[in-house]
This record gives structure tokens, sequence and C-alpha cells, in this order.
């Protein structure tokens, strides 16, 4: 039986799978992220069981090298998570099965499994907006995803601060002028004192959280014009915010530019937790076809 292998690589855990060729998971597994030596150690160990695996798709935390002619492509860049900087993760996986790998961020893999199972029609466009412990977006237009010298860093992009937050900001390089520095799901628990689901629906948390994803979707629809806006992670679970961000975009956008109804264009993720690790083999799926 041919099967497709998922390597789904976050902070906290990498989760590894592999599916049939009707895209039936077989196995599923989760490693805490370690070090990279020690993680793609386990990662490795859990592929060695399956001989069958035609292609794997890798969708990893950032910032990574995306650039097939840089000579640090497939390594993670310089991140504050020990042990990975620098680290070559898709030199590992083809020095372990010379297999055809698709490498790519995990915000971009929870993006294509969005696209794939019918969020958008194939020549439209969508953002992908991943809010947990860190902010990153994954966007496709018309198929492809979105890349040029790197991937996008939109987690970073610079916010102006709501009048009721005095918080510091958690992002190390730019404090409380990102997006991530003030959004992300370990900013919100510094600044409140506890985790984005134990806060009340009615703490003013969620205003201000959903002014900064408000202006995010302002500043997508002026640059990229998508057809959707897709709210993943662990921040947008609670079902209080996406209202609160429709009411704010509303506001700021101020019937600027005609957009889809509200309810259509500013939306929750469809395939939840499964999404990242669907991307990985959708992603496989398309790099075994491209070769064939």
């Amino acid at each position: 039986m041919a099967l497709l292998g998922a390597i789904e690589g976050g902070g906290t855990k990498f989760v590894v799978a592999v599916c049939d060729e009707d895209m039936k998971i077989v196995d599923r597994q989760s490693i805490p992220t370690e070090d990279g030596q020690k993680t793609m150690d386990a990662v490795i160990a859990y592929f060695d069981q399956y001989e069958d695996i035609k292609a794997i798709g890798i969708a990893m935390f950032g910032p990574i090298d995306i650039n097939p002619e840089s000579r640090t492509y497939g390594r993670v860049l310089d991140t504050p998570k020990r042990g990975w900087s620098g680290y070559d993760v898709l030199g590992r996986m083809k020095a372990w099965r010379d297999l055809p790998y698709f490498w790519t961020t995990d915000v971009n893999g929870a993006a294509w499994a969005e696209y794939k199972t019918g969020a958008i029609e194939p020549d439209h466009s969508l953002v992908y907006l991943t809010v947990g412990t860190g902010v990153g977006a994954g966007i496709i237009n018309r198929g492809e995803l979105l890349s040029g010298y790197g991937h996008p860093e939109a987690g970073h992009l610079m916010m102006q601060k709501h009048p009721k937050d005095t918080y510091k900001g958690h992002c190390p390089f730019h404090q409380d002028r990102c997006l991530e520095g003030l959004a992300a799901g370990p900013a919100m628990a510094e600044r409140w004192g506890k985790t984005a689901k134990d806060l009340s629906d009615d703490d003013i948390a969620w205003e201000i959280e959903a002014d900064y994803l408000a202006q995010a979707a302002v500043d997508f629809t002026v640059t990229l014009r998508p057809d959707k806006i897709i709210f993943g992670g662990g921040v947008p679970h609670r079902e209080i915010l996406l209202p609160l961000v429709r009411k704010a975009f509303s506001e700021k956008f101020s019937n600027y530019l005609a957009t889809p109804d509200l309810d259509d264009y500013i939306v929750p993720v469809s395939t939840g937790d499964n999404a990242g690790i669907l991307g990985c083999f959708y992603l496989a799926q398309s790099k075994l076809e491209k070769i064939s």
C-alpha cells in the first residue's frame, strides 16, 4: 500500500502521521519538541516503521528558508527556540531516505488544507491567519502559495496600539509594535495573567484582541484583496472573538472598498486541529503529481 507522510513541526510538539492514497489517516503520533537533533531522531524513528512512504509533506515552525536557490534552503533560520537555529531539517530527512519532500511553513500547511477542502474556489484567494503560540499567515492565490525571497512573516505586521492597552509587548524584536507581540497566545497570557481559554466572554481582553486582528484583516484586504480571511490557532477557538473582529473591521474599514458579507469573509478554520496534518498530506500528494 502506497503511503504519504506528514510532519507538522510546532514549537511545543511535532505531529507525525501517515495516510493511504484516499487520505485516510493510518497512524498519527505526537512528539514533544526538544532540540533539533533529539526531535528529528524521534521523527525518523517513527517513519522507520513504514517502508512504503512515497512522499512527505513538512510544515515547520518558522522562520525557515524555503528558497531552493539559497545556501540555507531547508533549514530553520534564527529562532529563540533553543537548539533549532540553523538546523537542517530537510537535509536530515533526505539523508534518511531520498523521497520527494514538500517543505514549507506550518501555517502554509494549514492554509493548504483549507484550500484543498473547499474553503475557496480554485481560482480564488485566501489568507489563513493562525493565532496561537505565535502569529503567522499562509496566503494562497489561484492555487499557489505566496512566496518570494522567503515566506510571509505577517505575524510581524506593525500595529497601532489600542488606547486601553498598556502591555509592554511579547515580541523580542518589536516589543509592543507588531501583531505577534500584542496578540499571540503568550502575549494574552502575560498581559492578563490567564490564557485565552480561561478569560470570560465579557473581559476587555477580547475587545483589545479583536482590535489587533481587525487591523491585520484591514491590511490584508487593502493589499491582497483576498476572497476570504480565515482565522485558526488556539486563540480564535473562543467563539466570542470573530464577531468582535468583524465589528472592529467594519468600523476601521468604513466601507472603503466592497467586500463579501463579513460573515462569509472573516471566518474560522473549518478543518480544526487537523489542518496542519491534512495540509502536509495534500502537499506531499502535490509533490508526487508534479514529478509524475
